[in-house]
């Protein structure tokens, strides 16, 4: 779609919102790839519920999801620009502005939801945030909505990165995500999510990585056959809005804007905890098959990825944490 098309669509969208919304006296639309089955959209709908609450209605939050205000880039300029939008996104598109958030979406680097929450709530953390506001004009509200670990998905078995050879793997563009699955042994390629689907279909690639809520609700157990638990990339996201838009807040505001969206990224996440199970128990009886393997090989081979991207220092401050 051209850039002026998405542009026009986007104003479109915003003029219906705002037209909808007028007894607000600020609204936040907030923009997500996921589909609204998927567990954290259930944060962002409690996420909205507890600011028009707390707020009494004077800030206003729209949701849209399946990506309907255009890719998450082009959001996050949108927001640099001032504009009163946020997406839920993850640490590798923001390292292009702040080098450090790029080690979040590194291989191997936490286990589960508690390992990782140590991290970005962690000062270390919020003076990434800050760097942030500075270098991008973005402001984090929060960072810890997990969408679960990353798996393999394809039409062969794969057992360990000899197995990945040839094989073209979807993955976003971000540099940390590309090496990863490089070092896997796939060759990575970059595809919005919505692409997903027709792009195995027609087999333009040939696998694809993604969580289990995500794989489920873009029905990728009809065109691939294994998902190999790799958990490759633990992935953590996050809001992140405009902080031109955000300092115009009252204060009150930004602080209930910050103390709900941690609420309800942990409510969402542990909904996700809960429903991985339940989501490859239903790709399983849709034909998939589910396959558990040593993912050691697969720690090895990704491992030189931290020094490769400059994250070796950062990669021991970042486990010092997740011990505690």
């Amino acid at each position: 779609m051209a850039k002026a098309v998405r542009t026009a669509l986007f104003g479109a969208l915003l003029s219906c919102v705002a037209g909808a919304v007028q007894a607000a006296d600020y609204t936040l639309s907030i923009n997500t790839a996921l589909v609204q089955q998927d567990p954290l959209y259930k944060g962002l709908e409690e996420f909205k519920a507890a600011v028009e609450k707390r707020t009494a209605g004077k800030v206003a939050v729209r949701l849209f999801p399946a990506s309907q205000l255009g890719k998450d880039e082009d959001l996050l300029e949108q927001a640099r620009a001032g504009a009163p939008v946020a997406v839920v996104v993850d640490g590798g598109r923001l390292a292009v502005f702040v080098k450090e958030f790029g080690v979040l979406g590194a291989p191997y680097v936490a286990e589960g939801y508690d390992g990782i929450r140590k991290v970005v709530t962690s000062p270390l953390f919020e003076g990434w945030s800050e760097k942030l506001r500075k270098a991008s004009g973005h402001q984090v509200l929060s960072f810890n909505w997990w969408q679960g670990e990353r798996h393999l998905l394809t039409n062969k078995p794969v057992k360990q990165p000899a197995d990945l050879a040839g094989v073209r793997m979807r993955t976003p563009g971000a540099p940390v995500w590309m090496e990863t699955i490089r070092a896997m042994g796939a060759t990575p390629t970059p595809l919005p999510w919505s692409e997903v689907y027709t792009a195995l279909q027609q087999q333009v690639i040939d696998g694809a990585e993604a969580q289990d809520p995500a794989s489920y609700g873009a029905r990728l157990y009809e065109v691939t056959k294994y998902l190999t638990k790799t958990g490759h990339i633990n992935l953590i996201t996050g809001i992140v809005t405009s902080a031109a838009w955000f300092d115009k807040l009252p204060a009150e505001y930004r602080q209930i804007l910050r103390e709900e969206a941690l609420k309800a990224g942990d409510s969402a996440s542990r909904g996700t905890e809960a429903s991985l199970v339940e989501f490859e128990n239903q790709m399983k009886a849709k034909g998939m098959q589910i396959v558990e393997i040593d993912v050691t090989p697969f720690r090895q081979a990704t491992a030189p990825v931290y020094e490769k991207l400059g994250y070796a220092d950062l990669h021991k401050e970042v486990e010092a944490l997740v011990r505690r």
